[in-house]
């Protein structure tokens, strides 16, 4: 399954932008709007992921904007492993009682842990609440791959991201060795991360390979 990534500035950008994609990301955090915005594309649509990074807003803000996503009919709501107890708590409360999704997520944007260390963080991933657990790391050798692949090995549901030009291969091997997902971008020039290819590349790539 490819999940597209989107990082539009507006509610009314977003929404033209989900028409034809069967499951997405809204990067809540790069685009400007209300609780009202928010709800209006979160109710209309319904395999989508609510995903607001540290950075534009505040804690406070961010959890007021999930929080109106999850109750509009949000698929998952992500949250960061590092975001404090109580945060965390809320957010995983909010979900169960929706019915909706939780992906505890955790990123390293300068390198791929050794691997006791990636299970530790998968294990610190479920122990929040997770019913996914995503790893995202950037992405140096062959090895670091390997290694996010590796986590796969796993009864647990996870997905694994290899951040930057030499991660793009777990972008099409996550799928076929057990990620529940992989994400994508919308087109070339609308990546939200380092790596990120056009969904519909994606998909031909994930084809071929496992039609090998």
């Amino acid at each position: 399954m490819i999940c597209v990534s989107l990082a539009e500035p507006t509610p009314e950008k977003c929404l033209v932008a989900l028409k034809g994609i069967p499951f997405a990301e809204i990067r809540l955090d790069r685009m400007r709007t209300s609780e009202e915005g928010v709800g209006r594309i979160f109710s209309s649509h319904p395999r989508l992921i609510a995903t607001c990074r540290p950075g534009r807003y505040t804690d406070a803000r961010r959890l007021a904007l999930l929080r109106t996503a999850v109750s509009a009919g949000a698929a998952y709501v992500d949250v960061e492993v590092e975001a404090g107890a109580s945060y965390k708590r809320a957010l995983v409360r909010e979900a169960r009682s929706a019915g909706c999704g939780v992906i505890v997520s955790y990123h390293d944007l300068e390198r791929t842990p050794p691997r006791r260390e990636l299970e530790r963080v998968v294990g610190r991933c479920f122990a929040s609440g997770a019913d996914i657990a995503k790893i995202a790391c950037w992405v140096r050798s062959p090895k670091d791959n390997a290694r996010l692949i590796g986590l796969l090995d796993d009864d647990r549901a996870l997905v694994v991201v290899g951040l930057g030009k030499k991660g793009t291969m777990t972008r099409v091997m996550g799928p076929l060795a057990g990620a529940r997902f992989s994400f994508a971008s919308r087109a070339r020039g609308r990546e939200t991360a380092g790596g990120q290819i056009p969904h519909e590349a994606l998909a031909r790539l994930i084809r071929m390979v496992a039609d090998a």
